[in-house]
């Protein structure tokens, strides 16, 4: 017998990183996983892996900016179980091109609908049925960049990650008393395909003493599993050996000239 044996739980950005180890630690556990992303074969291989977990999980393609498209894949996924247990908001990028000298207004705007406005779109499409069943775990992955503020995040990134912490708060604020819960975690540095995005990749011994990203499926399982009576609001995770506070990341911030 699992945790989450009979619940249901819609994971975006579940294709690779933070949002697959979710996937694959919540289907451990018994939940069935909608796995959501821009990339089939990547969904898939999710699939296969939540199986092999002893769960199960079903893929549907999916851009997290396009609200209409958010709705349908939530809208099926009700029709099909009649129920979404734990929302878990997982899509989000950044760019190489970050600095206020090197993004553009496009860019600005594909950051922030992924991240910010897909993260509502997600949120906005699942409460009314968490509302009217008094149930629900809705978690948000934001940053340490949703955090604190430093040079290597950019503009783009920094702003969409403080408005995730924020909205993710306002869910409590209105819908704590209608017994659904909202968590924003923000993790420091992870190994994950988000690195590849970086002005600078961390080396391989970097990236080995960083987060990884079972650690954060971990830490969503532990938010979900939590008995209904406790709201985790709030989770800052980080690296033992963090390079923000040892002062290792001037190789990898972009100059504000580039």
């Amino acid at each position: 017998m699992g945790l989450l044996d009979g619940k249901v739980a819609w994971i975006t950005g579940a294709g690779t990183g933070i949002g697959r180890a979710g996937a694959i630690a919540l289907a451990r556990e018994g939940a069935h996983v909608m796995l959501s992303g821009r990339t089939r074969q990547t969904l898939d291989e999710t699939a296969r892996l939540a199986g092999d977990a002893g769960g199960s999980g079903t893929a549907a393609l999916l851009d997290v900016a396009d609200k209409h498209a958010v709705r349908r894949v939530a809208d099926a996924i009700l029709a099909a179980h009649g129920r979404i247990d734990i929302l878990v908001n997982s899509a989000g990028i950044n760019l190489r091109e970050r600095t206020w000298g090197q993004v553009t207004p496009e860019g600005w705007d594909d950051i922030v609908r992924i991240n910010l406005d897909g993260t509502f779109y997600c949120c906005h499409a699942v409460l009314p049925s968490m509302r009217a069943r008094k149930d629900g775990v809705v978690i948000n992955v934001s940053s340490w960049f949703g955090k604190y503020i430093t040079g290597l995040a950019g503009p783009g990134y920094t702003a969409s990650k403080f408005g995730v912490a924020a909205l993710t708060e306002t869910i409590n604020v209105e819908d704590g008393i209608n017994g659904i819960r909202a968590c924003v975690i923000c993790p420091g540095e992870a190994a994950t395909p988000i690195m590849e995005r970086r002005p600078v990749k961390p080396p391989p011994h970097e990236l080995a003493r960083m987060m990884q990203e079972e650690d954060l499926g971990r830490a969503i399982l532990f938010v979900a599993t939590l008995p209904a009576r406790v709201c985790v609001n709030e989770i800052i995770i980080s690296p033992t050996h963090n390079r923000f506070y040892v002062g290792g990341l001037e190789a990898a911030a972009p100059t504000p000239s580039s």
